[in-house]
């Protein structure tokens, strides 16, 4: 093994230098996170135009998905192997090739198969961005450095949407990867030009070929699962349930193999460390949870509450606003006060608004969706900063890009478990309400009658009356699953502030 002749660490930038770069961190982070999900709602549109139907359409949003779920992890052996900075610009420049070249695909094959590889390329991008900011500053701030990047990753999943239905509406579905262009090749100029004569040490180390296998076999598989799930039935499909044992058979053969291999793909020995393990932990369960709620609340305002996917964006995004603004106070104290200290208040208020909604109703008024977010967006400011720190200290340097890509790896796939598993049971839950209050109102037949009848007095046919009604029940069964969806989410996030109790965070070595 042939190892390069640089030093093991590297002094952190000064002034203007330490903006710029954190600048063009910042922004290739974003144009990253802000991909995966501007896309979502402008699949109708891209379907229309290809001539394929929307649920081919969500081909679009897979493909990038699955691919991106295998290449994070496997950011430690490309840094390791290639060094940080070469990887992070590299992933950059292509990740901007491959946006062009999925602006100009008009056929769906072409788009999936350029998709696939913008989210191969995406993979080490977040990751790398996270430990080249913490070596652009010092110890004493790399709080700060956290804050820094946990805003673009906060902010940019709330306003993807907005964004994505605001281009396909006015301009062209083609643009949402066209505005990737500018900012990759900013982002990746910049990064080069200030952190080229920063490489860690490099190593050669041999493909572990059987372990990358394994990784694509299971990982592709979960993702699949995961991703076609709600719409084959689950495990009522023979499809699923294939993806499903291949997911758990792939990964029990990828675990044994790893933490036998002298030269693993992905380190799973990081588990060992107290820090990393439960504050990996606390982050996955968290952002699991976290990332339900704003899927499963855009959903219940547009399908049953009649609001537009513009709107229902707008009502989430106080909580990106307040992020921001409390994340550069969060990032400044992170080194007076115990990270844990931070995210057990985070997990509080965070189960605070989860309460508030639970006392949601089909009267809510918009400043009363909002109220919550406003709440909720504090507690965000506590809660990727303190528990990345958590995960990343007692590291050395040459550690961090690995830890970082397998902690981000854990959260994604937290983030697509619990977002599938939500929404499916927000569903389950309002069919079984929606029958529990069909057979209520069969009971009490003269109060239907009198609703039908009154109905019918208005100008409707008895079809048109009941088709209402219906309606009606469906507002109120979707509504009363939410309710209790609300309540287990606050009731998950007062469980883990107990679960931070266990980890035990140290120092990162400089």
């Amino acid at each position: 093994m042939s190892v390069s002749a640089r030093p093991a660490s590297v002094p952190p930038l000064e002034g203007g230098a330490r903006v710029l770069a954190t600048v063009s961190l910042a922004l290739a982070t974003l144009m990253n996170v802000l991909d995966t999900t501007i896309a979502n709602v402008s699949i109708p549109t891209i379907a229309g135009d290809m001539g394929v139907s929307a649920s081919q359409g969500t081909w679009v949003i897979t493909s990038f998905a699955v691919a991106n779920a295998i290449s994070v992890p496997l950011t430690g052996w490309l840094a390791q192997r290639f060094g940080q900075v070469r990887v992070f610009v590299c992933s950059t420049l292509l990740f901007v090739l491959a946006s062009w070249l999925c602006g100009l695909s008009r056929s769906l094959d072409a788009l999936i198969a350029f998709r696939v590889v913008q989210g191969l390329v995406a993979g080490p991008m977040i990751p790398l961005s996270q430990s080249l900011l913490l070596q652009c500053y010092p110890a004493a701030k790399s709080g700060m450095a956290l804050a820094v990047w946990s805003m673009t990753t906060t902010v940019a999943p709330v306003i993807g949407p907005i964004l994505g239905g605001w281009i396909s509406d006015n301009i062209a579905w083609g643009w949402i990867f066209y505005i990737n262009i500018p900012t990759g090749l900013l982002a990746a100029g910049m990064s080069w030009m200030l952190l080229r004569h920063r490489e860690l040490p490099t190593a050669r180390l041999p493909i572990d070929a059987v372990g990358l296998a394994l990784l694509v076999i299971w990982v592709g598989a979960m993702q699949l699962m995961l991703d076609r799930g709600k719409e084959l039935d689950w495990f009522g499909s023979t499809e699923i349930v294939t993806l499903a044992i291949v997911a758990v058979v792939g990964f029990c053969f990828f675990l044994a193999w790893e933490l036998t291999e002298k030269h693993p793909i992905v380190n799973l020995n990081l588990f060992r460390r107290r820090s990393f393990s439960f504050g990996t932990l606390s982050l996955a369960l968290g952002y699991g949870v976290f990332f339900a709620n704003i899927v499963v609340q855009p959903l219940w305002m547009q399908q049953y509450m009649g609001y537009t996917a513009t709107w229902a964006g707008f009502a989430m995004a106080p909580a990106g606003v307040m992020a921001i603004l409390f994340m550069p106070f969060v990032g400044k104290s992170l080194g007076r006060v115990d990270p844990r200290v931070f995210a057990a208040l985070s997990f509080f208020i965070l189960a605070l608004a989860c309460f508030m909604r639970a006392g949601f109703n089909t009267d809510m008024t918009f400043f009363n969706m909002v109220t919550p977010q406003i709440i909720q967006g504090i507690a965000m400011a506590g809660f990727f900063v303190p528990l990345s720190a958590i995960v990343l200290s007692g590291l050395d340097p040459s550690q961090v890009p690995a830890a970082a890509g397998l902690s981000n790896f854990v959260r994604i796939t937290a983030g697509a478990f619990g977002s599938s598993l939500s929404v499916t049971l927000w569903e389950n839950r309002a069919a079984l309400h929606h029958a529990q209050l069909t057979e209520a109102i069969a009971h009490s037949r003269p109060a239907a009658r009198m609703a039908l009848d009154e109905l019918q007095r208005q100008g409707m046919g008895q079809e048109q009356a009941l088709t209402a009604i219906n309606r009606i029940i469906d507002t109120q069964s979707a509504t009363l699953s939410i309710v209790e969806f609300f309540w287990a989410s606050g009731g998950v996030f007062l469980v883990l502030i107990l679960l931070l109790g266990f980890a035990r965070p140290g120092r990162t070595h400089r």
